[in-house]
């Protein structure tokens, strides 16, 4: 099996077992191709999974478990992981819709989804709201309606309800769901290009990417300030996820092959954990020039540094070259809960955000201590790994139409939605 398969998790029809004389005269390849439906692709769950706790866990103040989430050993985080599964995922999906429906169809498909998302998105904020405006008035603590962001509300809550349904007023930990929900409106579009030429739709979008970077796009927030995530620069790596879906991971199966790659992308780790390192043990910054820290910093997130990019890339690098698609690890019990929570990750992200700020509270009010850090971090995870049980057997057991379409649920679950 190819690097290739390895990625997109299928083969290549004909490669095996046939002898030259026997070879079909070649067709034209289409500009896109999808991996064969079947089993549901683990590798995706898992990390998407990973990433929704990671993000939970880099919510809370810092705390013992902080020290395992990848922000702290390189220039990207979670964040990456999750955006760039969305969009592998969602082009999985609806890409296929395109290709047999058309574009009317899977348009009509990914704005019920975007409605989804967007519903959700409302929902959490209403709760979140709630559970921090009764912190702050039972405790007698303004500073939390302060922390979190929701001060203008309070003062004006007319304004601030209508600017919160246009996505631009956001509570803190809540910048998430709006950029994936602009990403997902933007789906039709990019699928309809990549249908036509996706290498030339994946330059276009690197193209926008350098555009916000060197004109200053951005989406305004309210009251003042922009987006925490730009959507112009974030959906290069959306982009390259659904470019990723669609054929272009095979396509560059020779360079992900290459001995090359691997040694580029494993110093290029390297370089980044010891850039990382000095932000904790300054007694190593005299090792970094100066030149060099003038080019690199800030390393910015809102609008997706070229750092932070290239660094997913070479994680992306080694996780393809080391962990197969047949990994016999991902039928192991103990990744159960990862996957589980990667299966359902719109309601597990809702309840992440709702449990570190609970779990935020509690730290501030009870205890801070290391202890309690740990048994508030873990007992969040459980949580999340509870309902997601709860979740998967609802769609398995209880939901009456669940033998018909359990395949095309399954499929549609990879990207959170049918």
């Amino acid at each position: 099996m190819t690097i290739a398969d390895q990625v997109t998790g299928s083969t290549i029809a004909g490669t095996t077992g046939a002898k030259p004389a026997e070879a079909k005269p070649r067709i034209a390849a289409p500009a896109i191709t999808l991996p064969a439906i079947g089993e549901r692709e683990l590798r995706l769950d898992l990390f998407r999974g990973l990433a929704l706790w990671l993000i939970f866990i880099d919510h809370l103040p810092p705390n013992l478990l902080t020290w395992f989430t990848i922000r702290n050993y390189g220039f990207s985080d979670a964040t990456e992981i999750f955006i760039f599964i969305s969009g592998y995922t969602a082009a999985f999906v609806y890409g296929r819709a395109m290709l047999e429906s058309g574009f009317v169809i899977a348009t009509a498909r990914i704005l019920r989804r975007v409605w989804q998302i967007y519903v959700a998105h409302v929902f959490l904020f209403t709760i979140f709201l709630a559970e921090i405006s009764y912190v702050a008035t039972s405790f007698e603590n303004p500073l939390y309606t302060e922390e979190m962001g929701i001060m203008d509300f309070l003062k004006q809550p007319d304004v601030t309800i209508v600017q919160a349904l246009l996505l631009r007023f956001r509570p803190v930990n809540m910048d998430v769901l709006p950029l994936y929900i602009v990403l997902m409106l933007a789906l039709p579009l990019i699928l309809w290009s990549m249908k036509w030429k996706p290498d030339v739709t994946l330059a276009l979008s690197a193209l926008l990417y350098a555009a916000t970077w060197e004109f200053d796009l951005y989406f305004s927030a309210y009251p003042n300030g922009f987006w925490a995530f730009n959507p112009l620069a974030w959906q290069l790596l959306f982009v390259f996820g659904a470019w990723c879906a669609l054929g272009g991971a095979r396509r560059m199966s020779r360079i992900l092959a290459s001995p090359v790659t691997i040694w580029i992308s494993i110093a290029y780790i390297v370089a980044a954990f010891y850039v990382t390192l000095t932000w904790y043990v300054p007694q190593l910054g005299h090792l970094m020039p100066k030149w060099l820290e003038q080019w690199m910093y800030p390393i910015d997130k809102t609008d997706l540094d070229v750092l932070r990019f290239t660094h997913f890339l070479a994680l992306s690098a080694l996780t393809v070259r080391f962990l197969p698609r047949e990994w016999p690890g991902l039928k192991s019990p103990w990744l159960r809960p990862l996957i589980l929570c990667g299966q359902h990750s719109l309601e597990i992200f809702c309840l992440g955000v709702f449990l570190a700020f609970a779990g935020h509270f509690i730290l501030a009010e009870v205890s801070g201590g290391p202890a309690m850090h740990a048994l508030i971090s873990l007992s969040g995870i459980l949580i999340m790994w509870g309902v997601a049980w709860v979740i998967s057997w609802y769609k398995r057991v209880a939901d009456k139409g669940g033998a018909k379409t359990k395949n095309a649920v399954g499929n549609a679950d990879l990207a959170g939605g049918g």
